[in-house]
Formats: C-alpha cells, structure tokens, sequence
C-alpha cells in the first residue's frame, strides 16, 4: 500500500519535470523581442525597447547559486569577445537590486544585471520554470534589429549559454 502511494506522488513529479524539460521559450526565433520592463541596479525602470543592441539577454534562476554562477562568470570571461563584436550582454534575475550589486562585486562581472519585476519579461519570453519550480535558465540573441536570432533553453549546461550566443552570432571562440 505504501510503494502504491509513493508511485502516485512520483509520477506526477516525474510528468512534469519531463514537461518542464521538453517545454521551450514561447518566444520565436525570428520573432521580435516583446516590450517589458526590468529593474536596473540603480532602481530605475528600463524598458526592453531602450536595452543596448545587439545582446545576448540571459534569465538565470538567482544569484549565489552553482550552476547560476558559473554561468555569469562564463559570460564575465568572453566579456570582451561579446564587445569587441558590439554585442551588449544583460544578465536577469528575480534578485533585488542588493543582491545584483553584491553579485557582481564578488565575482567581478562588467554586464548589467537587471530584476525581472513580477516576472513580467519571463512571461512575456515564455520563460518557464524548470520541474515548475526553479526559474528557468533561457539564453536569448537580439540583433540589432531587434529581432530573436537564436533561443537556448537548458538549465543545466550553464557554460554551453555562452557557447551558444557565440555560435548564433557568429563568433569564433579562440578558447575551444
């Protein structure tokens, strides 16, 4: 009677966090980058139609996290392969203004990294959440146009974010 109870709390868990990983942005390729409005680290509203482009805008579930930092120092390391090209890199999360700050001090990141306000840019991106719970780790590249060239939605191959970004727009990687 138990294993019965327990298989009926695993199976839902084990459908959705299949969901969660076979779901994409709904964003698309192609598409053009949606209006919303992040937080900058001065507390200022700012809309997606004044971001710097072209840009690679990566969401991350938060700050101070494994996986999430690897992925912000990946992209702090090829900082200047992005710029040398003029490609802005934008870093999102559901982290205060505090916490940003504090982030990219310790681990020295150059980019801006914003607040989604009430999720209203991951929703707006189709952002989903990964096993419904953690915020998703979606990659997105905006030309200068502002159009979405390329999507990477993984939450787990933090680095790959970077490799990918670089692929789309075309640039060769010295370091590979």
């Amino acid at each position: 009677m138990k294993q019965k109870k327990r298989l009926l709390f695993v199976i839902p868990i084990l459908f959705i966090a299949m969901l969660s990983f076979l779901l994409k942005s709904s964003s698309k390729k192609g598409g053009d980058l949606p209006t919303f409005n992040l937080l900058n680290e001065k507390g200022e509203v700012v809309s997606s139609k004044d971001l710097p482009l072209p840009m690679v805008l990566f969401f991350y579930p938060k700050n101070n996290t494994p996986v999430c930092t690897k992925e912000a120092c990946s992209f702090r390391d090829h900082f200047d392969l992005f710029t040398t090209h003029g490609v802005n890199i934008v870093g999102v999360s559901n982290d205060n203004m505090a916490s940003h700050q504090q982030f990219k001090e310790q681990y020295n990141l150059q980019y801006p990294l914003m607040t989604d306000i009430n999720g209203e840019a991951r929703k707006k991106l189709g952002v989903s959440k990964f096993l419904g719970v953690v915020e998703g780790r979606v990659t997105f590249v905006v030309n200068e146009e502002g159009k979405i060239i390329h999507i990477f939605n993984s939450p787990m191959q933090s680095e790959k974010h970077v490799d990918e970004a670089l692929m789309a727009l075309g640039i060769q990687n010295s370091e590979k």
